[in-house]
């Protein structure tokens, strides 16, 4: 594949971020970089990125997120906010717990937390949460 400029500032963007945005968020971002991309071209160079395994995307709440760290890592999920966070854990202990006669061989695990973060468990004992997803 060519080298693109729009796709080089959207990658970018992806890893200069923790925070696993939209493609609407990455727009806004873009667009101060290059100011005529259009949703559409952010859309398909997500898309190329992700084909060539520069990006992950992460499907949460029907929503594609996107991640550019491609480290070994499962995610945390806010369902008050929507925030999406790193977290790093062992799946050895997952995968020795199963039986011996498993029809199957583990190759990997997609691992996906949900709760509520700090952030909006302080808002919520503060009384600024007025509801939980």
């Amino acid at each position: 594949m060519r080298y693109s400029r729009q796709r080089e500032s959207i990658l970018s963007i992806l890893q200069a971020t923790e925070s696993h945005p939209t493609a609407d968020w990455v727009y806004d971002k873009v667009r101060r970089e290059i100011s005529n991309i259009s949703l559409g071209t952010v859309y398909r160079n997500l898309a190329q990125l992700e084909e060539m395994g520069q990006i992950r995307r992460i499907n949460a709440d029907g929503q594609s997120r996107f991640d550019a760290n491609l480290s070994p890592h499962d995610h945390f999920r806010c369902l008050t906010c929507s925030s999406i966070f790193d977290i790093h854990m062992s799946h050895d202990d997952m995968t020795a717990g199963l039986p011996a006669d498993v029809p199957f061989k583990v190759t990997g695990i997609n691992l996906e937390l949900l709760g509520v973060c700090n952030e909006c468990q302080i808002k919520e004992i503060k009384g600024e949460n007025s509801h939980v997803a």
